[in-house]
């Protein structure tokens, strides 16, 4: 709930006698959710002593935080780390999705134009990214933020120093926007709204695109469409250039250039001398990484030029980074298409 409202909250608890305790001797969660987590305890010391929190109001919110075995095992078996590009594709590439993009681009043209043109960034792939995130808005995530936040912050070894940063941010965020701390849902990561920002990138990248004082990443699509082009403008978009295109290789050199990873640093025609084709026009120039794709029938082979690295700053995954591109494409030309048909 919005923090101001946590005052009639604490005043009822205190009038029952259930307000819960926070003790440094205080158990792992239970009952009183992840208020008697040490790590926790230390969390809310900090929250107090750096930002200003309330402890009354933060010891509320954690004990109602629960921690969710489901979200831990999630975070084992991400599909981009489980799936091979055969069957990733499957899930992205679908008629319904291309479908649901045209129908997005249709109902929010002026917005997407607006966005394009103020923010330079193609409209087809703000489309693309809501639509592979949480289809246009239809699964925008069933796990409290709370809940995932606080399971990963202080359950989830291997990545608990990160959770913990966005822990902190979402209760920062949540203050700044009015966000209900304890029904807001998103993804098993911490993921909210149509773009499934973190809590760091919702601070840091979402806009304000409709100016009605709030930065609404559920409910307003100006916000939705403006916030995702913001993120993609900071990380060095660039209107209307190549973002990949299939490759050929030849001979053994090109292996070292796949070591290098997604950040384009070689030049077209440095890659041509390594044995590595690009199938359509690509300015000798130009910078490229060679991305490797694993399908049932063997691997295929494409260069992805800036715009395909800066999807990957959305999620570093070069799977997730072709289903945005190649669905982008498809909505963009089933709409050309069908704009055609009624013309």
């Amino acid at each position: 709930m919005p923090l101001r409202k946590l005052k009639a909250v604490l005043t009822a608890l205190t009038i029952l006698g259930t307000l819960p305790a926070c003790t440094s001797n205080a158990a792992a969660p239970g009952a009183n959710g992840y208020a008697g987590n040490p790590a926790a305890q230390a969390f809310i010391d900090e929250m107090v002593a750096q930002h200003g929190f309330d402890r009354d109001e933060l010891v509320v919110v954690f004990s109602q935080a629960e921690r969710r075995e489901d979200i831990l095992e999630l975070m084992r078996k991400p599909a981009e780390k489980r799936l091979e590009w055969h069957a990733y594709r499957n899930i992205f590439l679908t008629q319904s999705r291309i479908q649901g993009g045209v129908t997005f681009w249709n109902n929010h043209i002026q917005l997407l134009d607006s966005a394009e043109k103020s923010l330079g960034v193609d409209a087809q792939v703000i489309v693309a990214i809501i639509g592979v995130e949480t289809r246009y808005g239809g699964n925008t995530g069933r796990h409290r933020v709370i809940d995932a936040l606080s399971t990963l912050a202080f359950d989830y070894p291997p990545r608990s120093e990160f959770f913990r940063g966005e822990l902190e941010q979402y209760l920062i965020l949540a203050r700044e926007e009015d966000i209900d701390l304890l029904t807001a849902t998103g993804s098993y990561a911490g993921a909210m709204g149509y773009g499934q920002f973190i809590p760091s990138s919702y601070r840091h990248y979402a806009i304000d695109f409709d100016a009605d004082g709030k930065r609404d990443l559920w409910d307003s699509p100006a916000d939705i469409i403006g916030s995702v082009a913001n993120y993609m403008k900071a990380h060095g978009w660039t209107l209307g250039s190549t973002v990949a295109t299939r490759a050929t290789v030849t001979g053994n050199a090109w292996q070292a250039v796949l070591e290098q990873g997604l950040k384009p640093q070689t030049r077209i025609d440095e890659l041509r001398r390594a044995g590595i084709e690009p199938q359509t026009a690509v300015p000798d120039d130009s910078l490229a990484a060679l991305i490797e794709l694993q399908n049932a029938n063997g691997p295929e082979y494409w260069l992805g030029l800036n715009n395909f690295y800066v999807i990957t700053r959305y999620n570093h995954s070069p799977l997730y980074a072709m289903a945005v591109y190649q669905l982008s494409e498809e909505i963009r030309q089933t709409r050309e298409q069908s704009r055609q048909v009624h013309d």
